[in-house]
């Protein structure tokens, strides 16, 4: 597998780790040719990136990693391997379903975004202009796709075993475009699976963000990324999402991080240790 494309990374970790930690919707960047469909103004888009954005989680996870790595030498948890979107999500949005049966396309946001998370017009979503998302979705959705399906086999191929820790931010206040916004929104929101998120991985979790002021389950967002190929059918893959309320750690919108940013990576290098140090039991 090319662990590097101009869509996304996949940055080695130990190879005894079965963690990987996936960073969707970090990126800002929109390349100029999918610029050209997008019918906002630059001020415009700029605002819309400011809030679609999950800001600075690369930067959480490269942080946390690195203090599992510097642990390391301690006789404590493998690094973990990192895959990176390096595009924004209104290009595509990987942890969608590319078929209409997908509930967020019903808001104009399922694979390819039509509408901003105010319910303006982002592309025309019109019968004629809905081909376009097919090469959109070949070019970058399904090569996404299929490299962290790689991605996964070859950690299943490597330690019997893949623990995929999803890593997202929310605002504080509900955006226009939530279809299940109206309940808690805790510090620290947990995703999980029914059939892919082992009790041990959800305790391990909550115990870790515990410092925060708080954590919830599947409120103000449900579940957690797994790819098709495994999806309800391979329990060796787990999976939890970690979605962070934005004001814990940055300026919201947009705006930089703050000392917060430390404090959620170094509870995210203390659960990637756990869930490394279960598999190694």
């Amino acid at each position: 597998m090319n662990g590097t494309s101009a869509a996304f990374r996949l940055v080695p970790g130990t190879s005894d780790s079965p963690v990987i930690l996936h960073v969707p919707h970090s990126s800002r960047t929109v390349p100029t040719d999918v610029r050209d469909g997008i019918v906002l103004d630059d001020a415009e888009l700029t605002r819309e990136l400011d809030h679609i954005t999950d800001s600075h989680t690369a930067r959480i996870v490269a942080v946390a990693a690195a203090g599992c790595a510097a642990r390391r030498a301690d006789g404590s948890a493998a690094s973990p391997w990192r895959f990176v979107n390096q595009l924004s999500r209104l290009v595509v949005d990987p942890e969608r379903f590319p078929d209409e049966r997908e509930e967020m396309r019903a808001v104009g946001m399922g694979a390819v975004y039509t509408r901003t998370t105010h319910g303006e017009v982002l592309r025309p979503d019109d019968p004629l202009s809905a081909a376009a998302e097919q090469p959109l979705l070949e070019r970058y959705f399904h090569p996404y796709a299929a490299a962290m399906t790689d991605a996964v086999t070859q950690r299943l191929a490597a330690v019997g075993q893949a623990v995929i820790i999803d890593v997202h931010s929310y605002p504080s206040e509900r955006l226009p475009y939530e279809l299940h916004g109206d309940g808690p929104r805790p510090p620290v929101c947990l995703g999980t699976d029914s059939f892919h998120t082992p009790p041990d991985l959800l305790a391990h979790a909550e115990k870790a963000f515990a410092g925060f002021g708080g954590t919830g389950v599947n409120s103000p967002f449900a579940g957690t990324y797994v790819p098709l190929k495994y999806y309800g059918n391979d329990r060796r893959v787990s999976a939890l999402m970690i979605e962070i309320r934005r004001d814990v750690y940055m300026t919201e919108p947009g705006g930089p991080a703050g000392p917060g940013l430390d404090r959620v990576a170094a509870a995210l290098a203390e659960l990637v240790d756990a869930a490394t140090g279960e598999h190694e039991a």
